[in-house]
């Protein structure tokens, strides 16, 4: 394992070419004992803030793994305290990074049970918006649910997958990047108690737990996997569509094959637009698009 004694905070750079991520490939020690007393305010702010507004929006496994690595009991947690949870729980361990990680190094921790977060926290005046994922949105949008066994399965598998179509191509990469984008980050499960959030991206931020359920405007379309390995989508924007899963095992059983031949066969079609609503889509709900941009889908 690579550590560094003074881990830097690595994010996008301005270039001719707008905003383009910087990688870092390092595992660092989490340096809890540097963060200032705002870090850990902006942490229970947002903890604070998200706590009371997902109870009857996020899913109940979410909720149990927020409560059981006790996540608000003040200040920024310390990994070493909640990997021994993890560990004994589903085998998972967080490890300490510095920022957004090359698509082969973020895939082979993956596939072996090592979820990777960034050490630092935003600032108090990027408490709504941050362009790239920093501790609160690693640790609290997605850990939760690696201590339920059938997700964090899915994560493993998913690194699995990742490390195959890295090696596959470009192409192969946007289709398993797209699955992880709309399940991962931004997926919506549909519970007897009603459609709940499970993505992380959702989970971490105010307006779009508001917005994912209660707007019209965005399309709310069931879990189908080519479908959604063939759907760009927005980075700029709350999701214009939302794919909706009935389980965990649903998720984790649509990884099971190889996903060879159905990469090959997405190649022969052209991606779906973020906002199309297709003939044979299971609908939930279909959005009035209000507010939709019609360009710059990924």
């Amino acid at each position: 394992m690579d550590t560094h004694t003074a881990p830097r905070k690595v994010e996008h750079q301005q270039t001719d070419r707008g905003y383009v991520p910087v990688y870092a490939t390092g595992v660092v020690e989490q340096p809890w004992e540097s963060y200032t007393r705002t870090d850990h305010e902006v942490w229970d702010t947002l903890y604070k803030r998200q706590r009371e507004l997902l109870p009857g929006r996020a899913c109940k496994e979410f909720l149990a793994g927020v409560e059981r690595f006790g996540l608000g009991d003040g200040g920024i947690p310390k990994f070493a305290d909640l990997n021994q949870v993890l560990g004994q729980t589903t085998g998972w361990e967080l490890v300490a990074v510095e920022g957004l990680l090359p698509d082969e190094v973020f895939f082979d921790h993956l596939a072996n049970r090592r979820f990777p977060v960034s050490w630092w926290i935003r600032k108090p005046d990027q408490l709504d918006y941050l362009s790239e994922p920093d501790l609160f949105h690693d640790l609290f949008g997605h850990v939760p649910l690696l201590l339920n066994p059938v997700f964090a399965d899915y994560m493993q598998a998913y690194g699995r997958g990742g490390m195959k179509a890295f090696g596959i191509g470009p192409e192969a990469l946007m289709n398993l990047t797209r699955l992880y984008w709309y399940t991962v980050e931004f997926g919506l499960i549909n519970t007897d108690e009603g459609m709940r959030i499970y993505g992380a991206g959702i989970v971490s931020s105010k307006g779009e737990s508001i917005y994912c359920l209660d707007s019209a405007a965005p399309n709310r379309i069931g879990f189908g996997l080519e479908r959604v390995m063939n759907t760009r989508y927005r980075i700029d924007t709350y999701q214009q569509t939302y794919f909706v899963i009935d389980s965990f095992e649903q998720l984790f059983d649509a990884t099971r094959p190889d996903f060879t031949p159905i990469y090959a066969e997405l190649k022969q079609h052209t991606a779906h637009a973020a906002a199309d609503v297709l003939e044979n889509d299971r609908v939930f709900n279909r959005g009035t698009r209000e507010g939709f941009a019609s360009n710059a889908d990924t």
